[in-house]
């Protein structure tokens, strides 16, 4: 003989089967707000300095071309780990002087290729914008976006 759930048990069912994924999503949300705050971020390191440079990123929509950290557009570069790639990530000096000269040798006015705006930046801006990818260079992103290429 077959058995017929009847309307109370399916409503129990229902309760039963939601209540646990709402506790297991919850216990998922709590985990990760616990990772990035406490282990993924450098929040000694987050100076006024990166700060700075965050603003430039922002006041120039550097992310409507780049990405950065696997957010943002692909038209070019992933930036959330430049410094690495470049080999400058443990000498702030040398990844001023590699960014600098990289966005300064810029070409512009060449039709049909993809070109960088020169955005006039002072030293100081390039040193902020600099110590901000610095930073966003050492976030532990578990290997993501998964970037080899220069």
């Amino acid at each position: 003989m077959r058995e017929v759930m009847t309307k109370s048990m399916a409503r129990n069912v229902f309760y039963g089967g939601s209540l646990f994924f709402i506790v297991i999503f919850l216990g998922l949300s709590a985990h990760s707000h616990f990772y990035i705050v406490n282990t993924s971020t450098d929040k000694a390191g987050l100076t006024e300095s990166v700060a700075a440079g965050k603003h430039i990123w922002e006041k120039h929509a550097c992310i409507n071309c780049h990405s950065i950290l696997g957010e943002g557009a692909y038209f070019a570069p992933e930036l959330g780990n430049v410094m690495t790639r470049w080999g400058v990530a443990d000498d702030p000096e040398a990844a001023y002087e590699s960014l600098k000269a990289w966005m300064d040798a810029m070409p512009t006015g060449i039709e049909g290729r993809r070109q960088m705006p020169n955005f006039g930046l002072s030293d100081q801006e390039y040193r902020e914008l600099t110590d901000f990818l610095l930073w966003t260079n050492k976030i532990r992103t578990q290997d993501w976006p998964p970037n080899d290429a220069g």
